[in-house]
């Protein structure tokens, strides 16, 4: 046995340490959602839209590809889950195209690129998926590609550059492009039920895409 001297914080240390804790954990809460929503795009005449935004963000997509001269808006996505009576093998990527249409615009280069899903079962790699269809889509229509953006919703951003960027290989620069959420203020997120939900789910997704996931 053998004795030792332990030091420890006197209350103002403590109160110091739970202040710092407190002002960390405040300081953590105002940036998780910019880093999980970074809007970077890149140069690029070829824009993809993940169809299961709200038609402002389907609006914005087609605005900016007009702005860019965009070649291609490519409206993406799966199987329609959840619907209220979905039409039989109906897809975010078609739909998005149906509201684009009620929207109104030049649609001439708007192209609806279904993705199939990688695995039977309960849906999962969605956005990989979506990432998988786009590069196929490009190739037979031989379009040489070396940069293209994406447009999503909030949180989700980062989780679908990092997707993309998976499925296109190092040597085509991937984009991002995030619409605002317009169900809570991201600059005070956690306020929301929407956004604690969102940003929590994201946080999650984005952890698995960057760490577990690994192509094939």
């Amino acid at each position: 046995m053998r004795q030792k001297h332990l030091w420890i914080p006197t209350w103002r240390g403590w109160l110091l340490l739970v202040a710092l804790c407190v002002l960390g954990g405040y300081g953590g809460l105002r940036r998780i959602h910019p880093f999980l929503a970074p809007d970077r795009p890149v140069a690029s005449d070829i824009l993809v839209v993940e169809g299961w935004v709200p038609d402002y963000a389907l609006k914005r997509g087609l605005d900016l590809s007009a702005t860019w001269k965009s070649r291609y808006l490519l409206l993406t996505g799966g199987t329609v889950k959840g619907a209220v009576n979905p039409e039989l093998g109906d897809t975010y990527a078609r739909l998005a195209m149906l509201r684009l249409q009620r929207l109104g615009g030049d649609l001439r280069h708007v192209q609806s690129v279904p993705s199939p899903e990688l695995t039977p079962g309960p849906v999962r790699d969605r956005t990989y998926a979506e990432a998988l269809a786009v590069k196929k889509w490009l190739k037979d229509q031989r379009v040489s590609v070396r940069s293209i953006n994406v447009l999503t919703v909030g949180p989700h951003a980062r989780r679908s550059r990092l997707l993309f960027q998976k499925a296109f290989g190092p040597h085509v620069q991937i984009g991002v492009i995030s619409i605002q959420n317009l169900e809570y203020d991201p600059r005070v997120w956690w306020r929301f039920s929407e956004g604690v939900k969102e940003v929590l789910s994201e946080g999650a997704a984005y952890f698995y895409s960057r760490f577990l996931f690994h192509p094939g």
